[in-house]
Order: structure tokens, then C-alpha cells, then sequence
């Protein structure tokens, strides 16, 4: 019988690229969209636009993590066989600016989708999608599952509360319900509000002559970066599991911001000290150092194993970006309008 999955967050990054991976596996995928008034739907339009093969099997519906009575039409409608939670207001920098939303959507929003599965009656698979934002102030490195958490930022505490909860009703109510603690994961479907992705785009249309600068805030800060299609194999290996478990997903390896520029402007024959500019709105009240998973116990029991490296992920993500830069080159010339500009990613 063919399994229904139920996504929620399907047009971000992880979405897109579990989407991607259900379908190949044979699933029925249904994702919850919110209503607005223009579509963001870009990074899977691809699976189910094709006019000569349309995907019969991807179906979007309209529901919000902030609305139980939606969220309980669509469980009875749909009746999943596994449900994979994604759906947050997940940049860390801007959960500071617009915190009682992130608790709602981010941390309140769980709950609300494990009460309607309890209240329909269904017997479905859980994944919340948890962070290493979790360890914030961390007290070991690097971070396990046993590690305590610390969180540092709005987002971070709505994660926490998202995580206690999923393991509140596992525990209270036998539910399939498992939490997968993700490293920082990028790729080129990255938001570009991200930093890695703010400089792939950047270096790349300088390059280009598109623009001349790009600013930053904490360029110490590090990371443990991977790549996120590996890391929407290990949510689904999660499910698939004997029982219900909460595990770390990571490569094991730190890089700082500076690396990270150093990688991706050296790819293009550039010095990122000659375009970047410290600019203080993009520090946080409340800085996280350094971040690295000890991902050993999803390598024993699940199988997982990252297959993209640093120098491969950024590598993947500037050759697309240039790609994006130079058609947009193209446009500036065939408008006849100047290339440069001084302005930075935002």
C-alpha cells in the first residue's frame, strides 16, 4: 500500500529536498501551505508543474501552524502515514526582532499538531524538526544527545520547547514521535537571508560585477555545516526506525564564518577581505560560539552518513549561484543598464 506522507514547511529547503526523496521512495506527499498573496512555491515547482508529466502523487493544501481547526480538517482528510514537522519561523537573527511569533509558530505549533493527531484518532509517525540552537551556550564539545541544553535566542527556546513537547507526548501517549537535533545543513535552495547562502550569492555577483560589498556580523562564529539532502535522508531513516528515538544529526567538523568565506571567495580567484564589511544590526543580542554534533549514534543505529564534505558543499552552492549571477548579468546588459553596484546581500 502506498504510504501518505504530510509535510509541514514544504517550501523551505529541507522540505523540498524531503519532497523530493519521498517521491522517489514511492510516497503520496500532501504539504501544508499557508495562504498569501503571492506563491513560494519555487523550490518545488519543479515536481509538480511538469505540463507533460504532471506528479499526481504531490498535493498541497492550505493550512497554518497557527490554526488547530485547520490543522485537525487536514489530519482527517489526509490521514498520514508519517508526518514530518518543518514548518518555522527558523532564522535565529530574526526570532530576536519577532519573538512571541517564533514561540507561536516554532514552539506552540508543535503542540498543536500532536494534539490534533491525538483528537482525531489517528496513529501516525512524528518528526519535529529540532536544532543544534538547542546547546547555545554549550557545555561540551561536541554536542550529543546527552549534551544539556543552553538556548541563546528566541528561536532557540521555542525549539527547546518544540523538542520537550514531541518527547512529552511519546511518553505520555505512545506516539510515534521522534526528534531529529540538526546541525547547521545548507545547500543552494538556502534561504538568502542565510549567512551561507548571503555569501555564495554575494561572491558570486561580485564576480560578476553585480555588486561590490557584502556585510556581515560575527565572523568567529562556527559551525558544523552540511549538506541538506543527506540530512533529509536521516529524518526519514528516523521514521523508519524500530521505535521512536531523538538523534543528532552532523558531520563532526567546524568551520568558522571566516572559512567559509575563505572557501567561497577563493573559488573565484577573489580576497573577501576587499568586499566584506563588519555591520552590527547582524550580531545577536546573544552570540553562540561554536557548534559540532557528535552524530555516533545516528551512525550506529541508523546507517546515516553524511556524503557531502565542507569544501564539496560550498563548492555545490557557488558554481549554482554563479549560474544565477551571470543570467542575471545577462539581463542587466540586455536592459543596458550598469552591472556594479556598492550594495550588500540583506
Amino acid at each position: 500500500m502506498t504510504k501518505r506522507a504530510l509535510i509541514t514547511g514544504i517550501t523551505g529547503q529541507d522540505g523540498s529536498f524531503l519532497t523530493e526523496l519521498l517521491l522517489e521512495k514511492g510516497y503520496e506527499v500532501y504539504g501544508i501551505i499557508r495562504r498569501s498573496s503571492s506563491f513560494n512555491t519555487e523550490r518545488i515547482d519543479h515536481l509538480y508543474q511538469d505540463p507533460h508529466e504532471p506528479n499526481t502523487r504531490l498535493r498541497l493544501v492550505y493550512g497554518d501552524l497557527n490554526d488547530s481547526s485547520s490543522l485537525n480538517i487536514i489530519l482527517r482528510k489526509i490521514a498520514p502515514d508519517e508526518i514530518y514537522n518543518l514548518g518555522a519561523q527558523s532564522h535565529v537573527r530574526v526570532s530576536f526582532d519577532v519573538p512571541e511569533y517564533t514561540a507561536e509558530i516554532t514552539g506552540v505549533g508543535t503542540v498543536r499538531l500532536l494534539e490534533a493527531i491525538r483528537d482525531v484518532g489517528i496513529q501516525p509517525k512524528f518528526y519535529q524538526a529540532s536544532s543544534s540552537e538547542l546547546y547555545g551556550k554549550v557545555a561540551e564539545v561536541p554536542q550529543s544527545e546527552r549534551t544539556p541544553f543552553h538556548p541563546r535566542s528566541p528561536y532557540g527556546c521555542a525549539k527547546a520547547y518544540a523538542y520537550y513537547i514531541t518527547i512529552n507526548y511519546r511518553e505520555s501517549y505512545g506516539m510515534f514521535a521522534c526528534n531529529g537535533i540538526l546541525f547547521n545543513h545548507e545547500s543552494e535552495r538556502r534561504g538568502e537571508t542565510f549567512v551561507s547562502r548571503k555569501i555564495t550569492r554575494a561572491a558570486t555577483r561580485i564576480k560578476q560585477g553585480l555588486q561590490s560589498k557584502i556585510y556581515l556580523g560575527n565572523l568567529d562564529a562556527q559551525r558544523d555545516w552540511g549538506y541538506a539532502r543527506d540530512y533529509v535522508e536521516a529524518m526519514w531513516l528516523m521514521m523508519q526506525a524500530g521505535q521512536a528515538d531523538d538523534y543528532v544529526i552532523a558531520t563532526g567538523e567546524t568551520h568558522s564564518v571566516r572559512d567559509f568565506l575563505d572557501e567561497a571567495f577563493g573559488c573565484l580567484d577573489l580576497d573577501w577581505k576587499e568586499h566584506v564589511e563588519i555591520d552590527p544590526r547582524y550580531y545577536r543580542p546573544a552570540e553562540v560560539d561554536v557548534l559540532q554534533g557528535d552524530a555516533s549514534k545516528a551512525r550506529r543505529e541508523l546507517g546515516w552518513n553524511p556524503r557531502v564534505h565542507f569544501k564539496e558543499l560550498v563548492r555545490l552552492m557557488i558554481d549554482h549561484d554563479m549560474g544565477l549571477a551571470k543570467r542575471e548579468r545577462a539581463i542587466h546588459e540586455r536592459s543596458g543598464h550598469s552591472t556594479t553596484t556598492s550594495w550588500g546581500a540583506a
